[in-house]
């Protein structure tokens, strides 16, 4: 694997004269070097018997490091080749990836849709793969994919038994299947205005960030998110599943992810696992929220490294992780939702309790994010404590459903405007359209100079604003932006003024 993108490997065995040893070369990884007792072992409790030979297996090409277990079952099959205990012949029609246990049962791996993906674009005719990671295989169109829980089963398909009909995936049934959440926006009595900033945030793809004092729906508001975002594309959802596979975060006999991602890493998570990284890169949380959701909750508790190496995969939709060993770089396209209080005790806007922090007191907790991080955040939403009266009256506010419905169709008007640009929402239009598709009338124009004048807003944040702005008009179905859609834009900018 190489981030998200699989390469074929071919296994060589020679079956030598010599006293009876077994030798891997082309950079395995130990994972690797230690699938001799584990291949050896299940090869001999199948019932087959091995020759005392000298045995070399190479991984070709072998200048590039390869490592995990899926290589077990190529190698048994190779050695079981060169010992003629099945026939060679149709070794180059098929692809073979699974580890083994010592029993000759075939273990689910991680990495397996990338690697179908290579192998339909190789002149292999048969992929076999773990029975748990069949579904998974089976998404990439045209690939015969052919599931075997053990590695008698695969000795027979070599030995000429009926294989049977390849496994084909329904990408249809899999995103047309309607997603089921626990929570609705409904649950949320009151904050009218932050449910109205989600619903901005989720019709033009914004990050946004909520100041608050504990209790006020922060966390509530977050978690309801993915309810109104709208559903997977194919493309998004094959992109998603391929993250998750190369992490291991599919579960056994599942195929296709068809909901967006949510993720929310406790705040004493590493830059590493935040980011990605380790000795051999892996995903992290920012790579598995990609076309999903990273909530961020009590941001100033994060640790600042951490929170500034988000800048760079804000910006540009994906992140670059550079070692020793290895340059990897996985999509990390993601929605940022994060919250905070106003002040270290949380009571600093709050209208009955008292705040117990100094002005200074304050300044340095808000001081725990910094500028740059706030400039990439479009959307700053003051969320008040709820009031009495909107937790004991009846009834509740709108659906997810109905929100979805006009976020939707947001989406709809921005992937029209922006087809062939490379990008699907507002948040991501590249800032040499922004002019094009943003343009303000007289007195927008304005409002916005006065504004940025007023709050001393960088030119990030003004474009940042026209983005918002753009997605707001999109919602009420407005070809032009109005002042008052550059007025509610605006005043998603609490952070730029005194809190």
């Amino acid at each position: 694997m190489a981030g998200v993108d699989g390469f074929m490997v071919d296994v060589e065995v020679d079956m030598g004269l010599g006293l009876p040893s077994f030798n891997l070369v082309g950079l395995p990884d130990a994972a690797i070097k230690e699938s001799r007792e584990r291949v050896i072992t299940a090869i001999r409790n199948c019932g087959f018997r091995l020759p005392p030979r000298r045995v070399t297996v190479n991984l070709a090409p072998a200048d590039v490091r390869k490592e995990g277990a899926s290589f077990d079952l190529p190698i048994a099959v190779g050695i079981m080749a060169s010992s003629e205990m099945v026939p060679s012949i149709p070794l180059s029609t098929w692809t073979f990836v699974g580890e083994l246990s010592l029993d000759g049962r075939i273990r689910d791996v991680k990495g397996v849709l990338p690697m179908a993906v290579a192998v339909s674009r190789s002149d292999r005719l048969g992929f076999v793969v773990p029975s748990g990671n069949g579904p998974e295989a089976a998404l990439v169109k045209g690939l015969d994919v052919y599931p075997f829980g053990s590695l008698q089963d695969v000795v027979e398909l070599l030995r000429g038994a009926d294989c049977g009909v390849p496994l084909r995936g329904d990408h249809t049934s899999a995103l047309a299947t309607e997603a089921c959440y626990v929570h609705d926006l409904s649950d949320v009595r009151g904050q009218e205005h932050a449910k109205r900033a989600l619903e901005v945030a989720a019709a033009g793809g914004h990050n946004m960030l909520m100041i608050g004092p504990p209790g006020s729906g922060k966390s509530m508001l977050a978690m309801r998110l993915p309810t109104i975002l709208p559903a997977l594309e194919l493309d998004e959802a094959l992109e998603t599943t391929k993250i998750h596979s190369v992490a291991g975060r599919l579960s056994a006999g599942s195929g296709l992810v068809s909901t967006r991602p949510f993720r929310a890493p406790h705040h004493t998570v590493s830059d590493a696992g935040l980011i990605g990284g380790g000795r051999y890169p892996r995903p992290g949380e920012i790579s598995l929220a990609h076309n999903g959701v990273l909530f961020l909750d009590e941001l100033p508790e994060f640790r600042r490294n951490v929170t500034e190496a988000l800048r760079q995969p804000l910006e540009e939709g994906h992140v670059s992780i550079v070692r020793a060993g290895a340059s990897i770089e996985y999509p990390a396209s993601f929605m940022l939702v994060a919250a905070m209080n106003p002040c270290g005790c949380g009571y600093a806007t709050h209208p009955t309790r008292a705040c117990t922090c100094s002005p200074l007191q304050v300044r340095h907790y808000l001081n725990r994010v910094s500028g740059p991080l706030l400039d990439r955040i479009d959307l700053h939403v003051e969320v008040p404590a709820v009031r009495h009266e909107d937790l004991s009256g009846e009834g509740s506010g709108e659906p997810s459903k109905a929100v979805k419905e006009r976020v939707t169709e947001a989406r709809r008007i921005q992937r029209r405007r922006l087809k062939g640009v490379g990008v699907s929402t507002n948040a991501r239009m590249p800032a040499r359209l922004v002019s094009e598709y943003c343009r303000l009338d007289g007195a927008a124009e304005k409002l916005l100079k006065h504004a940025m004048v007023k709050l001393s807003l960088s030119a990030r944040a003004y474009h940042r604003i026209l983005r918002v702005s753009r997605t707001i008009a999109d919602l009420d179905g407005c070809e032009g932006i109005r002042s008052h859609h550059v007025a509610e834009a605006i005043q998603y900018r609490s952070l730029d003024r005194e809190v």
